[in-house]
């Protein structure tokens, strides 16, 4: 097998386009024994188990994947799985036979699975409540036997052995709908595995051609990506990178930025697809949801503007500039998204906009929220500066100088007041909108201004750099000051490192002119990534992945800041 070795254990098994993986990650922090087809429509749910078998027991294997196979392998036999599309796996075992079973062993009217026989092809499928889909199980050679639970309801086993009796045999699973004519291979399974492997190559080529030996996750990062991809389907109209297809099977409004700009280069239709994809569910007062997913899409909470920034970061980094529809697109909507924040996140008197929840931050549970929750803080204020500056250039390349000089008149007065009501001349404070109280913390959340790099005072530059420069442990940058008595090292905003706010601080430090601080925040945070992965967030001080394990934020990030680094490396040269 070639290709950059997939861990199963922290990394989904799946296709580009697909709404399904295979895992032992069947729920939130919960790992089965078996290997499981887990399906992303309707939410995450484990739909069939793999049990590799010997003589019809089960039995202990070894299992190994890259981009285009994954293989059990174990008492002198394996078994081949392999995606001949986004619908459908390819199976193929020798020595070893393979239970096909449903995970769920409950059927109620509401939940679970039936398995019936089809008397059209004699495929055997399996039904299942949880995502209104079937999935047809079709030998090819060899036999399927030992079928329990056929039309059976209530609980019980419900299942089948695909075996060849030390023979090779193979066999088919699809997904789909209501009905589909009987299954016919495509093409020979070494064949159909050979076209995933130059598929993805394709695509790794494509996103991250600068890799070196300087940069060994990037293949793997792109993999992330790639098979982290779904095709249009529910509430998602475009193609969609999900944040994992773990449990965090989600876009998030603030995750598809991230995701956008590492593809930008490489697959800039792609790209263009990741930065609008919430945009597409933008509500009639300008604002974005929360999240969006295959069947919903949630208000309650929204997340920070960074788009302005994105949209800027985007365009530098696409093969070509935005054609006029384009520009006027995401100039519309970001203008809606703008205004937005000035209007229903002011409140009567204030000049500045505030969030209602750590959650409105994407920094959940950040300790500059624990005095109060409806505050204003730096972070979003320097998002909406660069969010207006950002439409006033759009805006003059629409010819609409009116608006261009409004937007910049706006973005000068936001940054007066900024500094002049959070920022104490040492630090900035979160104020509490109502009572005006102002507190300082040990949240890195407090130094996300930095992000608006050149555009700060000089001063103010080098005292931000100096505290982020206190959050930086050998691993990255702590979310909470280590020495704090709020930081955990398990504490998800309160300790833990995670990507977006490392590439923000790296590109604001990078355009205030703190060039080595910004080289340190970044090699930290690649060597992070290729010694534990991309996971969710990290432990500051032991490097140890947390939580989901396979996110796409974080992948993202490790390219972002790996083809920047071989690009510099190399001008340099």
């Amino acid at each position: 097998m070639t290709g950059p070795a997939v861990s199963v254990q922290e990394i989904p098994f799946s296709h580009h386009g697909s709404w399904f993986d295979v895992s032992p990650v069947i729920a939130q922090n919960v790992r089965a024994d078996d290997l499981h087809l887990v399906s992303h429509q309707t939410g995450m749910h484990p739909i069939l188990r793999f049990t590799p078998t010997a003589g019809g027991a089960p039995v202990r294997t070894t299992v190994e994947a890259t981009p285009s196979r994954l293989g059990w392998a174990g008492d002198g036999g394996r078994v081949d799985l392999a995606y001949e599309g986004a619908d459908t796996i390819r199976l193929r075992g020798r020595g070893l036979g393979l239970r096909v079973g449903a995970a769920e062993p409950e059927l109620t009217p509401f939940s679970g699975t039936y398995l019936y026989r089809d008397p059209v092809d004699g495929a055997h499928v399996f039904t299942a409540y949880e995502t209104g889909r079937r999935y047809r199980v079709t030998v090819l050679s060899g036999r399927a036997e030992d079928a329990v639970g056929v039309q059976r309801l209530g609980r019980g086993e419900r299942g089948l052995l695909l075996t060849g009796d030390g023979e090779r045999w193979e066999a088919a699973i699809e997904e789909f709908d209501s009905a589909r004519r009987p299954y016919a291979p495509s093409a020979a399974f070494d064949e159909v595995v050979a076209a995933v492997e130059r598929e993805f190559a394709a695509f790794a080529d494509a996103v991250a051609p600068w890799r070196s030996a300087r940069t060994p996750a990037a293949e793997l990062a792109a993999y992330v990506l790639w098979s982290a991809t779904v095709r249009p389907a529910g509430f998602l109209r475009r193609p969609a990178v999900l944040m994992s297809k773990h449990w965090m099977d989600k876009v998030w409004s603030w995750d598809h930025c991230f995701n956008a700009l590492a593809l930008a280069a490489g697959a800039p239709e792609l790209a263009w697809d990741q930065f609008h994809l919430v945009f597409d569910h933008q509500d009639d007062t300008g604002g974005l949801p929360d999240s969006v997913t295959h069947s919903e899409v949630l208000y309650n909470f929204v997340k920070p503007p960074i788009h302005g920034w994105a949209l800027r970061r985007l365009r530098e980094r696409l093969p070509g500039d935005l054609d006029p529809s384009q520009l006027s697109l995401a100039y519309r909507r970001i203008e809606a998204w703008t205004n937005f924040w000035l209007t229903a996140r002011r409140a009567p008197g204030e000049s500045l906009p505030h969030y209602q929840h750590g959650n409105d931050s994407g920094w959940d549970n950040a300790t500059t929220f624990d005095p109060d929750h409806v505050i204003q803080t730096s972070d979003l204020a320097a998002f909406l500066i660069l969010q207006m500056r950002e439409l006033a250039g759009l805006a003059a390349e629409l010819g609409r100088a009116d608006d261009a000089a409004g937007w910049r008149r706006a973005a000068d007065r936001m940054h007066a007041d900024l500094l002049e009501q959070l920022w104490t001349g040492e630090r900035f404070v979160a104020r509490a909108v109502g009572s005006g109280r102002t507190w300082g913390g040990s949240s890195l959340l407090d130094l996300m201004a930095i992000v608006l790099g050149e555009h700060l005072p000089p001063d103010l530059r080098s005292v931000l750099a100096g505290r982020i420069e206190a959050h930086l442990t050998p691993y990255g940058l702590a979310s909470e000051l280590p020495t704090s008595d709020h930081y955990r090292a398990d504490g998800y905003w309160r300790g833990p490192i995670w990507a977006p706010s490392t590439v923000l601080i790296e590109d604001g430090l990078r355009r205030g002119g703190r060039a080595d601080l910004a080289d340190e925040v970044s090699d930290r945070f690649r060597a992070l990534c290729e010694r534990s992965g991309f996971a969710e967030n990290f432990d500051a001080l032991t490097g140890a992945g947390l939580r989901d394990r396979a996110y796409t934020w974080t992948a993202s990030a490790y390219l972002i800041l790996a083809e920047a680094y071989e690009r510099r490396r190399a001008a340099g040269s």
